[in-house]
């Protein structure tokens, strides 16, 4: 194995796309409902007052959809409250989230604070690869083919190469200013933080 194979693993536990979700969450202009009734109510009115459609979607029955919602039940095991926190914070403020999206891909742009090992390819480069923080622009442009791909579910895979080809454009190349064909590929993410 050559150091390079060993630098190989690239964002681990879907850190980008937690990073998209904890930008998102970051523009509501209320809070999520935080206890368990308030969430279950809420993703009632989502579901369309569908108690089973809801049940199955938090891996729960129905009766116990019916529980929460009437006020009988209060504490949900850990794995049914993560469940409920996700899915109300997927479902919360669609608009607000669709006009800070579309800001993001049409003007604005993101930002990205990342810690990674970044190495590179370019003919003549001198530049070796190492661990940086950076935290630069990223053009709308790339925004907006980042929350396409994330909307249409894409998987870290996916998104990764994207997120360097972003990073290169506005932080080492200088928006085409310099360093002509230079190409950055990052791994061993430390973190990794969007602004919307």
């Amino acid at each position: 194995m050559t150091n390079d194979d060993a630098r190989q693993p690239a964002l681990g536990r879907g850190m980008a796309l937690e990073a998209l979700a904890r930008a998102e969450r970051k523009v509501f202009t209320r809070p999520a409902p935080k206890s368990a009734k308030a969430q279950m109510k809420f993703l009632l009115t989502r579901a369309k007052g569908s108690s089973k459609a809801l049940a199955d979607r938090l891996g729960v029955s129905r009766r116990t959809v019916e529980r929460y919602r009437a006020g009988s039940l209060t504490t949900p095991q850990k794995r049914l409250q993560a469940a409920l926190v996700e899915e109300t914070e997927s479902e919360w403020q669609p608009q607000v989230r669709a006009q800070v999206r579309e800001r993001a891909s049409t003007t604005s742009g993101m930002m990205v604070d990342v810690v990674a090992y970044f190495g590179f390819t370019c003919k003549g480069s001198s530049d070796d690869g190492r661990e940086r923080s950076i935290t630069t622009d990223i053009s709308p442009t790339y925004a907006k083919q980042i929350l396409e791909l994330q909307a249409a579910g894409a998987t870290e895979e996916d998104l990764h190469p994207l997120v360097a080809e972003a990073i290169t454009e506005s932080y080492f190349t200088e928006w085409g200013t310099r360093a002509k064909g230079l190409r950055a590929d990052f791994t061993h993410v430390q973190s990794i933080n969007f602004r919307l």
